[in-house]
C-alpha cells in the first residue's frame, strides 16, 4: 500500500488577469495559503512555464522548481490537455479547436497536428528535467462523432480510427519512454479514450506501450453511468494521475446522459465542487491506497454553482481529510506467534 500525495490543485481554472491569479508566484502563494502541497501546471499558460525553455534548459527547470518549492509546494505534474487534444481532431471540430493552437497555425490542420505532437514531446522532456514521473493530457478524437452512430458505423471504422490515433501518439510515447515519464490520458467524454473499453482499444493499438497510462477522474464516469469504483479494480496498474472532482447525475423525464444541449447548470449530469456531488470519495481513496497507486490527489474545480474561490478553499481540506496514511502494521500483530515449520505441521495435524 502507498499513501496518496496531496492535496494538489490544477491551476488551469484559476488563471485570471487579476492578482493573485495572474502570476506563478501569486498562484503559488494562494495555493500554499489554502493548504495545498502541490500544483498541476497547465503548459499552455506561458506565464506559468515556457515549454521551449523547459525542454532545452536544465537551469531554467531548476529555477522554476526552486521557485515553486520556495512556497512549500511541489510540481505534481505538467498538463498538455489542450495540446494533446490537437494531436487528433476530426474536421467537424476544426473551427472550435483552432483556438487551442497558435494563431499562425489556425486553418491548417496538418501543421496544427505536427505542432501539437512536438509540443507534447517538449512537455515530456520538461517533466524529466523537473523530476516528474507522470504527465497529464487528452488523447484527442477521430471517432467521437460516431459514438451514438446514425447511420450505423461501417465495419472496420473503429479499428482504423484507433490505428490512426495510435500512429500519431506512438512517436510521443516513445519520446516519453526515453525520458522515463508516463503519459496519463484523462478518460473523458469527447475523447476517443472515454471509458475502459476505449482505453483497452488504444492500449492494444499501441502494442501495449508501457507509457500508456490513466488520469483517473471519477466525475466523468458518473456522467456516463459507469461504475467508477470497479474501474479502479480493473485498471489500477495504469492509474498514475488523479483528478479529485465531484459530479452528479439527476435524470428527469426530459433529459438524461446527452443533456439536451442545455447549459451545465440545467443538465442531468453536471460537475460539482468537492462534497456537493454524489461521488463516494472515501471508497475511491481507500481503493487507490490499497492498490498502492502512486498519485497526487489533485483538485480540479469545475462547478456550475459554487465559485472557484470557495471550491478551492473547501477542496484542500476535503482532500486532506480523505488521504489515508497507509498502515505499515497489521491490526492483529499483537497476537502473532513465532513461525516454526514443526509448529505449523502440528497445527495442521500432520
Amino acid at each position: 500500500m502507498k499513501t496518496i500525495k496531496g492535496p494538489s490543485v490544477f491551476l488551469a481554472q484559476f488563471v485570471d488577469s487579476k492578482a493573485p491569479f495572474n502570476s506563478l508566484g501569486g498562484l503559488c502563494k494562494w495555493a500554499a495559503d489554502l493548504g495545498y502541497k502541490g500544483i498541476q501546471i497547465p503548459t499552455w499558460e506561458t506565464f506559468l512555464i515556457d515549454l521551449d525553455k523547459a525542454a532545452d534548459s536544465q537551469e531554467y527547470c531548476d529555477e522554476l522548481k526552486a521557485k515553486v518549492n520556495s512556497y512549500g509546494l511541489e510540481i505534481a505534474e505538467l498538463s498538455t490537455h489542450l495540446q494533446g487534444q490537437l494531436v487528433a481532431v476530426h474536421p467537424a471540430y476544426d473551427v472550435m479547436f483552432d483556438g487551442f493552437a497558435p494563431e499562425h497555425l489556425r486553418g491548417n490542420p496538418q501543421a496544427r497536428t505536427e505542432w501539437a505532437i512536438e509540443t507534447v514531446k517538449k512537455a515530456g522532456t520538461a517533466s524529466r528535467r523537473l523530476g516528474i514521473k507522470s504527465h497529464a493530457t487528452f488523447s484527442g478524437s477521430l471517432l467521437w462523432h460516431t459514438m451514438h452512430p446514425w447511420p450505423q458505423r461501417p465495419p472496420g471504422l473503429v479499428e482504423l480510427g484507433f490505428e490512426e490515433l495510435a500512429a500519431r501518439w506512438l512517436p510521443i510515447l516513445d519520446h516519453f519512454d526515453k525520458e522515463d515519464v508516463d503519459v496519463c490520458y484523462e478518460i473523458h467524454p469527447g475523447e476517443d479514450l472515454h471509458d475502459g473499453d476505449t482505453f483497452e482499444r488504444f492500449l492494444e493499438a499501441t502494442g501495449n506501450h508501457k507509457r500508456v497510462n490513466i488520469l483517473y477522474d471519477p466525475s466523468h464516469f458518473v456522467l456516463q453511468q459507469l461504475d467508477y469504483i470497479a474501474f479502479i479494480d480493473h485498471y489500477h496498474p495504469y492509474i498514475k494521475s488523479f483528478h479529485v472532482k465531484d459530479s452528479e447525475f439527476n435524470p428527469t423525464g426530459k433529459k438524461g446522459a446527452f443533456g439536451g444541449y442545455n447549459d451545465w447548470k440545467d443538465r442531468a449530469g453536471r460537475y460539482r465542487s468537492l462534497g456537493d456531488g454524489q461521488i463516494d470519495f472515501k471508497t475511491i481513496f481507500s481503493k487507490l491506497t490499497q492498490y498502492g497507486c502512486d498519485v497526487w490527489a489533485t483538485m480540479e474545480w469545475e462547478c456550475c454553482i459554487k465559485s472557484p474561490e470557495q471550491g478551492a478553499t473547501e477542496g484542500a481540506k476535503f482532500i486532506q481529510d480523505h488521504i489515508i496514511e497507509a498502515t505499515e502494521k497489521t491490526f492483529d500483530d499483537f497476537a502473532k506467534t513465532g513461525t516454526d515449520k514443526e509448529l505449523l505441521k502440528k497445527m495442521l495435524g500432520i
